[in-house]
């Protein structure tokens, strides 16, 4: 095993860097460490690990399903059973000596990665306030498994400089394009540097003290940006803690605008929840609950072809079924949805494409003009293992996200159903469901520019992780009531748009119930077409009020913000010969600064 593994020990290797090395505290160590440590997983990824040895395996569109040709394969003693195992358990072995060791005690949690593992070696290798400069993810200095770490660093004023790159170049060409990776250049605790340590672009600074500054740039593409001032700026470490109140963790501000307004922001409006008091306070009511792991679960999961089949189970509408064993909700993917859209795309399987078999197919706009059409979802679930199936509307948010997506933050409601990973739900407080007044609310808020401008200056991977969303700055509900635009509250505005916006199928028809949007009977009314020019006025609304109540009134700072959506941007201009979302939320702004909500915009 040493000689697979190759250990390495340090003092033997390099005798003459520490003194006394026999002795439990260490004396001496390297003026500086640098290098590009290996960014894998320490857990054994099976899909690619079979993919090079039985393809038939790592095609299996469910997890489940792996594991039991898996089974098989010890069944029949195929040999690369027994290969596999050894595999498995050199990896397990691995990372619980990763975690029992005492060496890693702040990054050897979660799904640990080799890098990670590297960074907290090179503190200890490095001599007290020697230099440790690494090229690693950017996730050293964002993810939740990473943030005692990186808090530590920054509050002891530890933190040199941190630049972001996104690897569009590519500079590697085997790590996908959208890869977020960073210099991270900080000292080793302990004491003062001794001598001088350079860092790019020839500048030397001050060895840094608690409180002060450190360096920072983000969406990097190349190294000459760090030459522009309005790229690479000083960020304090009480600016962190400002902006990420409960992990600590860096912003990603890609200019110096973007630091000013974001914190700004923050000294008027509260994050979702704080948790840097002993006791966390919550501007809303709400829990964050992940129903369904796509692959840990996967066996819970049926095809509808396995519901009629296995199940005898057939279709009661609004997507149920029902069998002897009892009812069968569908099952939501992120994929299927978008803003203020629970039918925004059906799923299709294709079992060849490895990695994402099941692709998303764009519902049409005749889809979205019958209220009776549904989307198709890949799986079903039973009632009975679903958490909140009382509730009959959930407040759901894609997790699988991007800071350079056409939007980051994508919330929507949902008739009740069984959720995957992919689309983590919001209930209340008590675990069930928010009232209808408070899920419009909320959503709005969720769906809205002005938080989706802050959203993209945290989110560093892949996925809108809870820890990020709850430090998201949000309006309080009582605030919503006591602003005003005339006759009307700033509340009453934003749940007749999503009302409108949200109700345009009959599934959804408690909700609207709830609201009050009923005849004279008290029925509820039927839903709302869906006409694409009045969602996008409705949604210009929504951004002006919610602009006036995060403090963005300032037009050039509205128009600042939108150019940080240039997707939209180009799209828009594409269709409407201008930035037209942007323009119409201008002049909702000046409509509703006259006190006059309900006047139509025309532009």
């Amino acid at each position: 095993v040493a000689a697979e593994e190759r250990f390495l020990n340090w003092q033997a290797a390099f005798p003459g860097v520490w003194t006394h090395w026999q002795e439990a505290g260490l004396t001496g160590g390297f003026d500086a460490v640098l290098g590009n440590p290996p960014w894998e997983r320490m857990k054994l990824q099976q899909v690619e690990w079979f993919a090079a040895r039985r393809e038939a395996i790592a095609l299996a569109v469910r997890a489940s399903d792996r594991q039991r040709m898996i089974a098989a394969l010890t069944a029949s003693k195929d040999p690369l059973a027994a290969e596999y195992a050894a595999a498995s358990e050199r990896a397990a072995a691995a990372t619980r000596r990763a975690r029992a060791c005492g060496d890693y005690p702040l990054l050897s949690g979660g799904d640990v990665n080799l890098y990670s593992l590297f960074v907290e070696r090179a503190m200890t290798l490095a001599k007290p306030g020697g230099l440790v400069s690494l090229l690693t993810p950017s996730g050293i200095a964002s993810d939740k498994t990473a943030s005692k770490f990186f808090r530590s660093v920054t509050a002891e004023g530890r933190l040199r400089a941190l630049y972001d790159f996104e690897n569009r170049k590519p500079y590697f060409p085997d790590v996908d394009s959208r890869f977020k990776f960073c210099i991270f250049i900080a000292t080793a605790p302990a004491g003062a540097p001794s001598g001088q340590a350079r860092i790019s672009l020839q500048q030397t600074p001050a060895p840094l003290q608690p409180g002060s500054s450190a360096l920072c740039a983000s969406f990097l593409h190349t190294v000459a940006e760090l030459r522009l001032p309005e790229r690479r700026f000083p960020v304090k470490a009480a600016d962190f803690d400002r902006v990420n109140p409960n992990t600590g963790t860096a912003p990603i501000f890609r200019t110096r605008r973007d630091a000013a307004l974001v914190t700004a922001i923050y000294q008027r409006l509260p994050p979702l929840v704080d948790r840097s008091a002993e006791t966390p306070i919550c501007a809303w009511s709400v829990n964050y609950k992940r129903m369904f792991d796509m692959t840990n679960d996967s066996g819970l999961f049926r095809t509808r072809a396995e519901l009629e089949e296995q199940e005898g189970a057939y279709p009661v509408g609004g997507l149920r079924f029902r069998s002897s064993s009892g009812d069968w909700l569908p099952l939501y993917e992120g994929k299927m949805v978008q803003a203020f859209d629970h039918r925004a795309a059906s799923v299709d399987v294709f079992p060849e494409n490895r990695h994402r078999p099941a692709q998303p197919v764009t519902s049409t706009l005749e889809q979205h003009q019958n209220p009776d059409w549904l989307p198709a979802p890949q799986f079903w679930v039973a009632a009975s293992d679903v958490p909140s199936r009382s509730a009959p509307f959930l407040l759901a948010f894609k997790d699988v996200t991007s800071p350079t997506n056409v939007r980051s933050m994508i919330a929507t409601l949902i008739p009740s159903a069984g959720t995957g990973n992919t689309l983590p739900v919001l209930v209340g407080s008590d675990s069930g469901g928010l009232s209808a007044a408070e899920a419009a609310a909320l959503l709005g808020n969720l769906n809205s520019v002005p938080l989706d401008f802050v959203a993209r200056s945290k989110i560093q991977g892949q996925h809108l992780n809870w820890f990020i969303v709850e430090q998201l700055p949000v309006v309080p509900p009582e605030r919503l009531e006591t602003v005003r635009f005339g006759a009307k509250s700033a509340g009453a505005i934003v749940r007749e748009a999503v009302l409108e916006l949200t109700y345009t199928a009959h599934d959804l028809a408690r909700f609207a119930l709830d609201l009050g949007y009923t005849d004279e009977a008290g029925q509820v009314r039927p839903p709302f077409r869906w006409d694409p020019a009045r969602r996008l006025a409705l949604r210009a609304k929504l951004d002006a009020v919610f602009f006036h109540l995060y403090g963005l009134a300032d037009r050039e700072d509205m128009r600042y913000v939108f150019s940080t959506f240039p997707i939209v941007e180009q799209q828009e201009s594409q269709t409407h010969g201008r930035y037209y979302s942007r323009d119409l939320c201008l002049a909702y702004m000046n409509a509703l600064a006259t006190g006059r909500p309900d006047d139509e915009v025309r532009l």
